[in-house]
């Protein structure tokens, strides 16, 4: 059973990873482009700070999520990239209070939430520490982008297990995002943490499997990175579909990054450059 304190924990720091390079940044660095396409350093943080409230929505009044539904289907596919621009156009002082606020009083919010409550979200339905889970693989991949697009390298670290462990738990949504129907036998993930140790998932007797760096595995089903610039080896032909599907994040299917738009990362020496 994931700890809910815990993942909340690591939440935290992983914000404050990413508040430390924002924060220290000049106005005319917010404005430099990431690699999502359209966003720059600006709308990375700006779309954390507007995820991180309707999470807090979803959180403390999912009577009022029906409503934030209706928003959606009535904007359509621009919805989330609406929210990211209105809030880039604010001040990045600005930007950087609302998601420092928004994100402090989420923490609140989850933390009250009655255990085996779930919460609304624009995918499945999830608890308290799924939603904690989700808000960290979020915040660690939009990081990822201000990183890469400020050339700086973030070195990996023990946090990266629960989006690993998100990353398994999506693999059957990936397909179904995609209308395909998901495998019927499980893989099994064996990745090298940060620290040398080694992260298991799945059945020891699984006959496909996935191996390589855990860093690697969280920037595919983040789609920071294209499988093939990671060190993963697919041991199935299923597994290497998979691979170019993953996607841990709530939506439509995401455009993910091109073969060779970064150079290669692994535990022992990661590089991002812009």
């Amino acid at each position: 059973m994931a700890d809910l304190g815990v993942i909340l924990g690591d939440l935290d720091a992983e914000t404050r990873t990413v508040d430390d390079v924002v924060a220290a940044l000049p106005a005319a660095d917010w404005a430099r482009a990431t690699p999502a396409a359209g966003w720059t350093v600006a709308h990375q943080i700006a779309h954390l700070a507007w995820t991180d409230r309707k999470a807090l929505i979803a959180a403390a009044h999912p009577e009022d999520w029906q409503a934030e539904v209706e928003e959606l289907l009535k904007a359509g596919e621009t919805y989330v990239d609406d929210g990211a621009a209105a809030g880039a156009r604010r001040p990045p002082s600005e930007i950087l209070e609302d998601w420092r606020e928004g994100r402090g009083l989420l923490a609140e919010a989850l933390s009250a939430v009655p255990d085996g409550q779930k919460l609304p979200w624009y995918g499945p339905p999830m608890s308290a520490a799924s939603m904690a889970t989700a808000r960290l693989m979020e915040t660690w991949a939009h990081g990822q982008d201000v990183f890469d697009a400020l050339g700086l390298t973030r070195e990996p670290t023990a946090r990266l297990w629960h989006i690993a462990r998100f990353g398994t738990r999506t693999r059957d949504f990936a397909y179904k995002v995609h209308s395909l129907a998901p495998p019927t036998e499980e893989f099994r993930i064996e990745l090298t943490a940060p620290d040398g140790s080694t992260w298991a998932f799945g059945p020891e007797d699984a006959e496909q499997k996935l191996t390589g760096s855990a860093l690697g595995f969280c920037l595919v089903v983040t789609q920071r990175r294209h499988p093939a610039d990671t060190d993963l080896v697919a041991h199935g032909a299923d597994v290497e579909e998979w691979l170019g599907i993953a996607q841990a994040f709530a939506g439509p299917p995401g455009n993910g990054r091109q073969p060779g738009q970064f150079a290669p990362a692994t535990d022992s020496s990661p590089r991002s450059r812009p």
